[in-house]
């Protein structure tokens, strides 16, 4: 298979991103080709100084940059050199198999959304993040950003992909679908969280268990936690900041040290036709390693085809 990288995205890209895609490149399989999208001369010049041969790459110019505070629909048209427009182009060409970016994730989603277009049947697509479990494994959190402001039936909906994504991915069998709430009762939330819960509740697509509480979110009792995005953003970031807080009392435990974002890398947009991976704007060569590697696992659990397929079928049942 081939994986795009967008060389340019990131807080510390290039080299960030380069001393990833190096490490990547010599623990995957020959099978497995990293194409290197951003500044063909800087890429070059890098690999080189690097005493790595440019040759264990494919390398595709685009020497465009989509910043941060741009808007993503506007600059993907205005910059089509850019490293992210570019991506998006060879993966609607099927040039690449999948596409990673630790750049704007706004620019990401609309690409996604323009270029290989959502799943039929998917209402928004949606980004989920990874929560530690106290005894091993983890809990995934959907949405964390890309909708912050979902509606009842997409909020269903994430538990759907949710699901999906850990039985795919995680390999969790018969995936635990729970609703972030301020109770465990059904009658909690605001009118939004009431509505999803009768609607998640009826659903035959997915395990769901009920309302979740905050206090739940690194227990064993759910696999999939699902949130309107601007709720899921908070509590991401808020367990961010706590884990950087641990660090600086200098607090070392080994549950604590999985809240590192390196070791996930990022996480796949769910809902489109192809793989696509967004890291994090602050990615350290060792994170933009693992969104490598995280973007053959998607590729290979053929998890775009299964939310299809699911979909399908629930569109039979429903009719």
């Amino acid at each position: 298979m081939r994986i795009g990288l967008d060389v340019s995205g990131g807080d510390f890209a290039p080299n960030a991103t380069l001393h990833g895609a190096i490490k990547a490149q010599k623990e995957l399989s020959g099978s497995t080709r990293i194409v290197l999208i951003g500044d063909k001369d800087i890429i070059v010049a890098f690999l080189k100084e690097e005493k790595v041969d440019p040759e264990a790459f494919d390398i595709v110019d685009a020497p465009d940059l989509i910043e941060m505070d741009e808007q993503p629909t506007k600059a993907l048209v205005n910059k089509p050199n850019s490293s992210i427009a570019t991506g998006f182009r060879m993966l609607k060409h099927k040039e690449i198999n999948a596409f990673a970016s630790a750049g704007s994730s706004g620019a990401m989603l609309v690409g996604s959304i323009y270029s290989v277009n959502a799943i039929q049947g998917v209402i928004r697509p949606s980004a989920p993040a990874y929560i530690p479990k106290e005894n091993g494994g983890s809990t995934i959190l959907i949405d964390v950003g890309t909708n912050p402001d979902s509606k009842p039936d997409m909020l269903c909906q994430f538990g759907l992909l949710g699901s999906i994504f850990a039985e795919s991915v995680f390999h969790v069998k018969n995936p635990r679908v729970g609703l972030l709430n301020i109770g465990s009762e059904e009658k909690k939330g605001n009118l939004a969280t009431q509505s999803a819960f009768q609607l998640m509740k009826e659903s035959k697509d997915y395990h769901f268990i009920g309302n979740v509480e905050g206090r739940e979110l690194f227990r064993d009792n759910v696999d999939v936690i699902v949130c309107d995005g601007f709720i899921g953003n908070i509590v991401l970031k808020q367990i961010e900041a706590m884990y950087r807080v641990m660090v600086k009392r200098g607090i070392n435990d080994e549950y604590l040290k999985r809240f590192n974002y390196e070791n996930y890398g990022g996480s796949p947009i769910l809902g489109i036709n192809a793989p696509v991976l967004v890291g994090h704007g602050i990615s350290s060569g060792p994170a933009i390693c693992r969104l490598i590697h995280l973007a053959k696992e998607v590729y290979d659990a053929k998890l775009s085809q299964k939310i299809k397929h699911a979909l399908e079928k629930y569109a039979i049942n429903k009719g």
